[in-house]
């Protein structure tokens, strides 16, 4: 099963979703223990015939920081949305580089044209998609390795701006990156390791069954990326390498994971359920959060760790085929609900989008080992000391983020992605005078985002 069919069938109503996936995880643990399974790391059994513990929807308060008071950002908060390329969603911001056409492999150039955030269908966006659309820097071959039943213009298009008027807010006031690059060459699962440790360890593929992480049935697999766009057969998704997370713990340092519940649309974007000593151990309960929306309550109630992750629901994600548009009210509700609280004076936001979801986009991405890069996706950074209206044309990836963080809190190096990549530092003015914060318009409130967080799809969005 191809990227865009995993997570479409992931992003089915929760109310099925939830009773397959329960239903998956006791016959496996009846049928084998709960054991790793078809080879990776090997994780400690769980209870015989029941469903993986949940994480907390409030992990109580966090530790006493550790960190130098004077410095000037004493909070990262890092917000991932779903599968959009910049020019998909980004088309014709003012001075970024943009293109309002593309070529397709039968040498034809076709114009983009404009498509509407909540669009009902998915696109492929696997290694092979990603070969066959680079096509030697051609950049040509997205009409190829498309979704059954899309046209082959179908990858030209853009997002509305009309749809997207608080991120394009965002970009506006702050700082808009045009070169910041997926750090792996496929789907969300790979993407979302890079960033929170830097690195995939070659994998390239979603797991086969779900949830994708420790939590997954026997025998699931991942895959490894091969030679010319194939994929080969790897490990179970349950891993111990670092992670910016056991850095952080090392130092005494406070970090949060906000996800969906695993058993929900969580299940695929939950990645600290993919590093054993995580899923096995205390930060399992104490720093990953469900459901997500927690963040918008624990913010005005004064808690925010050093280093926030905040991952979506699938309405809220902007993922094509969600057949929503509330991801960007979502993100603008987390910016709000800082920007209105003691914090923002010492945050920097980032937020990105995990993979380029099969979208055109017309630069050719530098390739810098057998992973990547990939194509562009839209960084949008958000601070007081950030650049206000600067588009940076900088080379990024996913490592920029977690350089960035580690860097301002000195911790060392993951020696992976962070390690090559920059610091983002082009994106902030620390002599600025901080300004105070203006709030985003956004068509729906933090309340009715919070009040519509259970396990269906809100408003049937599915």
């Amino acid at each position: 099963m191809d990227a865009a069919e995993d997570e479409e069938r992931a992003m089915k109503p929760d109310s099925v979703r939830a009773t397959t996936v329960c239903a998956i995880i006791a016959s496996a643990c009846v049928a084998a223990a709960c054991g790793a399974g078809g080879g990776g790391t090997a994780t400690p059994s769980l209870p015989l015939g029941r469903p993986s513990p949940l994480p907390s929807a409030s992990a109580g308060p966090l530790p006493s920081p550790s960190v130098n008071p004077a410095l000037k950002i004493q909070h990262v908060v890092i917000i991932v949305q779903e599968n959009r390329s910049f020019d998909n969603m980004f088309n014709g911001f003012p001075g970024a580089d943009t293109a309002q056409s593309g070529k397709m492999s039968n040498g034809q150039t076709v114009q983009l044209t404009s498509i509407h955030l909540d669009q009902g269908y998915d696109l492929r966006h696997r290694h092979f998609t990603w070969w066959m659309s680079w096509d030697q820097g051609k950049m040509d071959g997205f009409d190829i390795d498309r979704s059954p039943g899309n046209s082959p213009t179908f990858p030209y298009q853009y997002v509305s701006n009309s749809d997207t008027q608080p991120y394009w807010d965002l970009a506006s006031h702050y700082t808009i990156a045009d070169d910041m690059f997926q750090s792996n060459t496929s789907g969300s699962y790979p993407a979302h390791l890079y960033l929170f440790s830097a690195q995939s360890d070659d994998i390239s593929g979603n797991p086969t069954a779900l949830p994708w992480g420790c939590d997954a049935p026997p025998g699931t697999k991942v895959s490894l990326v091969g030679p010319n766009g194939t994929e080969q057969p790897g490990p179970f998704p349950c891993f111990s390498w670092p992670t910016l997370a056991d850095n952080m713990n090392s130092q005494g340092m406070s970090w949060r994971y906000y996800s969906p519940q695993i058993l929900t649309s969580g299940g695929i974007w939950n990645t600290p359920d993919s590093f054993s000593k995580i899923r096995y151990g205390p930060d399992w309960t104490r720093n990953v959060v469900s459901p997500e929306t927690q963040v918008l309550n624990d913010i005005p109630a004064g808690q925010l760790a050093q280093v926030t992750w905040i991952v979506p629901s699938g309405a809220n994600s902007d993922h094509p085929g969600s057949q929503s548009k509330t991801g960007p009210s979502w993100v603008a509700s987390i910016v709000n609900a800082i920007g209105a609280s003691p914090f923002w004076s010492s945050t920097a936001i980032f937020v990105t989008w995990d993979d380029w979801g099969g979208w055109y986009d017309h630069v050719n991405p530098p390739q810098l080992d057998e992973m990547g890069l990939s194509f562009r996706v839209p960084l949008l950074v958000i601070s007081p000391y950030a650049r206000h209206g600067y588009v940076s044309h900088v080379q990024h990836e996913f490592g920029s983020i977690l350089h960035f963080t580690e860097e301002n809190f000195g911790m060392p190096s993951l020696g992976r992605s962070d390690a090559r990549a920059d610091d983002l530092l082009d994106c902030f003015d620390f002599s600025q005078t901080p300004a105070p914060f203006v709030r985003i318009p956004a068509p729906l409130s933090a309340q009715w985002l919070v009040a519509h967080t259970h396990n269906s799809a809100p408003d049937s969005d599915f």
